[in-house]
């Protein structure tokens, strides 16, 4: 974009969508399916260290999701979240081809892309982490 207000906007929009998709999924697993449910799903689909992985998956969707809405060390839950979304990638979803309906990767693919990108842009003006770059140099967009 070519104007700072609209890049910043534009950030502000994608931080918004992906950390509030991330917060649901990761609530999902929390509230709905519980620790026990979202083990047992996680060992249906093969996903090795099932007990960990559920553990880990859930916090990682949950707290960086609301670290993506308040644009929270965006770099680190960017990360994260890529890496988190890989790996559902290569462990369920590649097989399956693209489609989402038919359990394909285009979700975790696009999620994982988005989740990257922000961690390579950063967070953005409307953020904490503008504030926070002052001392923390990780945080640093420009």
């Amino acid at each position: 974009m070519k104007t700072p207000l609209a890049r910043d906007l534009g950030i502000l929009v994608a931080r918004l969508v992906l950390g509030v998709i991330f917060l649901a999924h990761g609530l999902q697993k929390f509230n709905s399916w519980g620790y026990e449910g979202t083990k047992a799903g996680f060992e249906g689909m093969g996903v090795p260290a099932p007990a960990v992985s559920a553990f880990v998956a859930t916090w990682i969707e949950i707290l960086g999701g609301l670290a993506l809405i308040l644009g929270v060390l965006v770099p680190v839950f960017g990360v994260l979240l890529f890496l988190l979304m890989l790996g559902a990638f290569f462990i369920v979803h590649v097989e399956n081809g693209i489609y989402f309906g038919d359990g394909g990767f285009e979700l975790v693919a696009a999620l994982g892309a988005g989740a990257l990108l922000l961690a390579a842009v950063g967070a953005g003006a409307f953020s904490v982490d503008r504030f926070l770059a002052r001392k923390v140099p990780l945080l640093r967009t420009a």
